[in-house]
């Protein structure tokens, strides 16, 4: 893109913001009996500049993707649905439903949830600030959504806890380039390439424990928690049935705009599969990679909020550090990096993030990276999405 388009995309942009819009649209009300429900969602568009491989840069404005979430109330009843429609090459070749689930509030703070939700691992469902999310999304443990049902309870000593099982993953919806990862979320996924794992995660007990801890300092809030996730991996090649067994640790401080969380873990998965026995194929976005099976791993994310500052509105810059550490012979560690920042006004939000991976995947890597390793050379991406919500 020359500088003239560029200077010409940034002024629509700004031109954009100061454009009034809505926020949803709502039929009914939540203490009728036929309830309420209110429909809302997304468009977006991006610009991407790459700095790895060969005539690799985008260096054009896209559509990238559009969201549809519908919401339902009705007294103590809930729910809850979430597509989203991707563009590589054309118009939705990449689709995937995100969640799909209805509730019921048991009182003020405990409900139970069934259908396609986050499960509870981790300090909840993004463990930072990033849109592009941790390497640790990418290896199938952050922002993962699965078919179940979850119990959260709070107790009068500042206690919160969560206790899931999930039967399934979230399955495969709509792609064009592999035949089992068109889907959001990484999952083990089967493959046309038969020297490749073909794995199915089911049984899934999750559990998380979260405790905030007063400090007694004005606008400090405190919390430390630990979950724990135990599930069977069925190998479709050798007709055995393995086990995953994962934990995470986590602690967040936020105090007034500022706001800082560290997890870290350990992931264990026995494959039962001969030929690939420190290594399993993943699949998501349409894309499938190998993972290492056994591996600690870390995020550690911080931002400050600068709230209404003059006619934009809110302004966060964040840094975020992930890692994937591989306990296997010869494997080279992943990792990424990202400098961000997201500024929001009213129904638009434009987020800017400066993405450095090594061994990545989805960062100039192979589908080895999460695995054995690549190159191990550090690449690089601006990334820009523009959200316009509705």
């Amino acid at each position: 893109m020359n500088r003239s388009n560029l200077q010409l995309t940034l002024a629509s942009i700004f031109m954009a913001i100061n454009t009034p819009s809505f926020a949803g649209i709502s039929f009914g009300d939540s203490n009728s009996d036929s309830g309420q429900l209110t429909v809302s969602g997304y468009v977006r568009g991006n610009y991407q500049l790459k700095h790895y491989g060969e005539d690799a840069d985008d260096q054009k404005i896209r559509f990238d993707a559009a969201q549809l979430k519908l919401d339902y109330a009705r007294g103590d009843l809930f729910g809850h649905a979430e597509y989203r429609c991707y563009q590589y090459e054309k118009l939705c070749d990449f689709s995937s439903m995100i969640d799909a689930y209805m509730g019921y509030h048991l009182n003020k703070t405990d409900q139970v949830v069934v259908g396609m939700q986050p499960i509870p691992f981790g300090p909840g469902r993004f463990w930072g600030n990033s849109l592009y999310g941790s390497m640790n999304t990418t290896a199938g443990l952050e922002d993962v959504h699965n078919l179940g049902v979850n119990y959260h309870a709070e107790l009068a000593t500042a206690t919160k806890f969560d206790i899931g099982y999930f039967a399934i993953d979230g399955g495969h919806y709509s792609g064009q380039y592999t035949p089992d990862s068109g889907r959001y979320t990484a999952n083990y996924v089967r493959s046309d390439d038969p020297t490749q794992t073909d794995l199915e995660e089911k049984n899934m007990w999750v559990g998380r424990i979260a405790q905030d801890i007063p400090l007694g300092v004005d606008g400090l809030n405190t919390q430390i928690g630990a979950s724990y996730w135990i599930s069977d991996i069925d190998n479709k090649i050798t007709d055995e049935t393995g086990r995953r067994k994962a934990w995470a640790v986590f602690a967040k401080a936020n105090y007034d705009q500022f706001n800082v969380t560290f997890t870290g873990g350990k992931n264990q998965v026995d494959n039962k599969d001969l030929r690939h026995p420190e290594a399993s194929l993943m699949g998501s976005y349409d894309s499938e990679y190998q993972v290492a099976n056994d591996a600690n791993y870390y995020t550690i994310d911080a931002g400050y909020t600068f709230k209404n500052i003059g006619k934009i509105g809110n302004i966060t810059p964040y840094i975020m550090h992930s890692r994937y550490n591989k306990d296997m012979d010869g494997a080279k560690d992943s990792t990424r990096n990202i400098l961000g920042v997201s500024i929001d006004h009213k129904q638009l939000s434009l987020v800017a993030e400066y993405i450095m991976g090594k061994n990545d995947p989805f960062i100039g890597g192979t589908s080895t990276s999460l695995a054995q390793g690549d190159d191990g050379k550090w690449n690089k991406l601006l990334n820009l999405t523009l959200f316009y919500y509705f």
